[in-house]
Protein backbone atom coordinates (compact mmCIF):
# COMPACT_ATOMS: atom_id res chain seq x y z
CA UNK A 1 0.00 0.00 0.00
CA UNK A 2 1.47 3.33 -0.99
CA UNK A 3 1.30 6.35 1.24
CA UNK A 4 0.66 9.91 0.24
CA UNK A 5 3.65 12.19 0.92
CA UNK A 6 2.97 15.29 3.01
CA UNK A 7 2.16 18.55 1.26
CA UNK A 8 5.32 20.27 0.09
CA UNK A 9 7.33 17.06 0.17
CA UNK A 10 9.57 16.33 -2.78
CA UNK A 11 9.59 12.56 -2.28
CA UNK A 12 7.96 10.58 -5.07
CA UNK A 13 6.02 7.34 -4.77
CA UNK A 14 6.19 4.63 -7.39
CA UNK A 15 2.51 4.52 -8.25
CA UNK A 16 1.50 3.39 -11.74
CA UNK A 17 -1.29 6.01 -11.87
CA UNK A 18 1.00 8.88 -10.99
CA UNK A 19 1.03 11.97 -13.19
CA UNK A 20 3.74 11.76 -15.78
CA UNK A 21 3.79 7.96 -15.81
CA UNK A 22 4.05 6.45 -19.26
CA UNK A 23 0.63 5.28 -20.37
CA UNK A 24 0.06 2.71 -23.08
CA UNK A 25 -0.60 4.24 -26.47
CA UNK A 26 -4.32 4.53 -27.29
CA UNK A 27 -5.26 3.39 -30.77
CA UNK A 28 -8.67 4.30 -32.08
CA UNK A 29 -10.43 1.64 -34.13
CA UNK A 30 -11.13 2.25 -37.78
CA UNK A 31 -14.69 1.94 -39.03
CA UNK A 32 -13.98 -1.54 -40.43
CA UNK A 33 -12.31 -2.69 -37.19
CA UNK A 34 -15.26 -1.42 -35.17
CA UNK A 35 -17.72 -3.28 -37.42
CA UNK A 36 -15.65 -6.45 -37.15
CA UNK A 37 -15.55 -6.13 -33.35
CA UNK A 38 -19.35 -5.66 -33.21
CA UNK A 39 -19.90 -8.75 -35.35
CA UNK A 40 -17.68 -10.79 -33.03
CA UNK A 41 -19.71 -9.79 -29.95
CA UNK A 42 -22.77 -12.03 -29.49
CA UNK A 43 -26.01 -10.19 -28.85
CA UNK A 44 -28.07 -11.21 -25.83
CA UNK A 45 -31.77 -10.58 -26.21
CA UNK A 46 -33.81 -9.60 -23.16
CA UNK A 47 -36.49 -11.97 -24.41
CA UNK A 48 -34.02 -14.86 -24.45
CA UNK A 49 -33.27 -14.18 -20.78
CA UNK A 50 -37.02 -14.16 -20.03
CA UNK A 51 -37.45 -17.44 -21.92
CA UNK A 52 -34.65 -19.12 -19.99
CA UNK A 53 -36.12 -17.80 -16.75
CA UNK A 54 -39.48 -19.37 -17.64
CA UNK A 55 -37.80 -22.70 -18.39
CA UNK A 56 -35.78 -22.63 -15.15
CA UNK A 57 -38.92 -21.72 -13.17
CA UNK A 58 -40.94 -24.56 -14.70
CA UNK A 59 -38.10 -27.00 -14.12
CA UNK A 60 -37.74 -25.86 -10.49
CA UNK A 61 -41.49 -26.26 -9.94
CA UNK A 62 -41.44 -29.74 -11.45
CA UNK A 63 -38.43 -30.73 -9.32
CA UNK A 64 -40.13 -29.31 -6.22
CA UNK A 65 -43.17 -31.46 -6.86
CA UNK A 66 -41.09 -34.50 -7.82
CA UNK A 67 -39.01 -34.43 -4.61
CA UNK A 68 -41.82 -33.60 -2.18
CA UNK A 69 -44.98 -34.80 -3.97
CA UNK A 70 -46.55 -31.69 -2.50
CA UNK A 71 -48.69 -29.36 -4.58
CA UNK A 72 -48.25 -26.42 -2.13
CA UNK A 73 -44.45 -26.71 -2.45
CA UNK A 74 -44.62 -26.85 -6.26
CA UNK A 75 -47.05 -23.92 -6.43
CA UNK A 76 -44.86 -21.91 -4.03
CA UNK A 77 -41.78 -22.54 -6.20
CA UNK A 78 -43.72 -21.57 -9.32
CA UNK A 79 -45.06 -18.41 -7.69
CA UNK A 80 -41.54 -17.46 -6.57
CA UNK A 81 -40.34 -17.94 -10.15
CA UNK A 82 -43.28 -15.94 -11.48
CA UNK A 83 -42.37 -13.12 -9.07
CA UNK A 84 -39.20 -12.70 -11.11
CA UNK A 85 -40.35 -13.68 -14.61
CA UNK A 86 -43.45 -11.48 -14.89
CA UNK A 87 -41.71 -8.22 -13.83
CA UNK A 88 -38.72 -9.08 -16.04
CA UNK A 89 -41.00 -9.69 -19.03
CA UNK A 90 -42.76 -6.38 -18.38
CA UNK A 91 -39.40 -4.59 -18.26
CA UNK A 92 -38.23 -6.34 -21.44
CA UNK A 93 -41.41 -5.25 -23.19
CA UNK A 94 -41.01 -1.71 -21.89
CA UNK A 95 -37.40 -1.49 -23.02
CA UNK A 96 -37.87 -3.08 -26.45
CA UNK A 97 -41.46 -2.83 -27.64
CA UNK A 98 -43.31 -0.01 -25.92
CA UNK A 99 -44.12 3.34 -27.49
CA UNK A 100 -41.73 4.92 -24.99
CA UNK A 101 -38.85 2.75 -26.20
CA UNK A 102 -39.55 3.62 -29.84
CA UNK A 103 -39.71 7.32 -29.00
CA UNK A 104 -36.45 7.32 -27.04
CA UNK A 105 -34.46 5.18 -29.50
CA UNK A 106 -31.13 6.79 -30.30
CA UNK A 107 -31.20 9.20 -27.36
CA UNK A 108 -28.83 7.98 -24.67
CA UNK A 109 -30.29 10.00 -21.80
CA UNK A 110 -33.84 9.01 -22.73
CA UNK A 111 -32.86 5.35 -22.93
CA UNK A 112 -31.19 5.56 -19.53
CA UNK A 113 -34.26 7.21 -18.00
CA UNK A 114 -36.44 4.56 -19.64
CA UNK A 115 -34.25 1.88 -18.06
CA UNK A 116 -34.55 3.53 -14.63
CA UNK A 117 -38.34 3.81 -15.03
CA UNK A 118 -38.82 0.18 -16.05
CA UNK A 119 -36.40 -1.08 -13.40
CA UNK A 120 -38.47 0.78 -10.79
CA UNK A 121 -41.67 -0.75 -12.18
CA UNK A 122 -40.01 -4.19 -12.07
CA UNK A 123 -38.97 -3.79 -8.43
CA UNK A 124 -42.37 -2.48 -7.33
CA UNK A 125 -44.21 -5.30 -9.13
CA UNK A 126 -41.89 -7.90 -7.57
CA UNK A 127 -42.47 -6.49 -4.08
CA UNK A 128 -46.24 -6.36 -4.69
CA UNK A 129 -46.28 -9.98 -5.87
CA UNK A 130 -44.28 -11.16 -2.86
CA UNK A 131 -46.50 -9.16 -0.50
CA UNK A 132 -49.64 -10.71 -1.98
CA UNK A 133 -48.25 -14.27 -2.06
CA UNK A 134 -49.97 -15.44 1.17
CA UNK A 135 -53.35 -14.38 -0.23
CA UNK A 136 -52.81 -15.97 -3.65
CA UNK A 137 -50.97 -19.24 -2.97
CA UNK A 138 -52.86 -21.67 -0.72
CA UNK A 139 -50.66 -23.29 1.98
CA UNK A 140 -47.74 -21.10 0.99
CA UNK A 141 -44.29 -22.54 1.69
CA UNK A 142 -41.96 -19.53 2.05
CA UNK A 143 -38.79 -21.60 1.74
CA UNK A 144 -39.96 -23.05 -1.58
CA UNK A 145 -41.05 -19.59 -2.79
CA UNK A 146 -37.64 -18.11 -2.00
CA UNK A 147 -35.91 -21.10 -3.64
CA UNK A 148 -37.87 -20.55 -6.86
CA UNK A 149 -37.19 -16.82 -6.75
CA UNK A 150 -33.44 -17.25 -6.19
CA UNK A 151 -33.06 -19.96 -8.86
CA UNK A 152 -34.73 -17.78 -11.47
CA UNK A 153 -32.74 -14.72 -10.40
CA UNK A 154 -29.53 -16.70 -10.97
CA UNK A 155 -30.40 -16.90 -14.69
CA UNK A 156 -28.98 -13.36 -15.01
CA UNK A 157 -25.60 -14.55 -13.74
CA UNK A 158 -25.73 -17.68 -15.85
CA UNK A 159 -26.48 -15.58 -18.95
CA UNK A 160 -23.62 -13.24 -18.11
CA UNK A 161 -21.28 -16.22 -17.65
CA UNK A 162 -22.35 -17.72 -20.99
CA UNK A 163 -21.77 -14.36 -22.72
CA UNK A 164 -18.23 -14.12 -21.36
CA UNK A 165 -17.44 -17.68 -22.47
CA UNK A 166 -18.23 -16.96 -26.14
Amino acid sequence: MSTIPPVGSTSRTSDAWEDGAVEPEFKALTHEEALQWRRSQPALSAWRVVGVQVLVGLLAGALGWLFTRSVPVASSVLYGAASVVIPTALMAWGMTSSALSRRSAGHVISMFMSFVLWEGVKILLTVAMLWSAPRIVPDLNWLALVAGLVLVLKVYWFGFWIQTRR
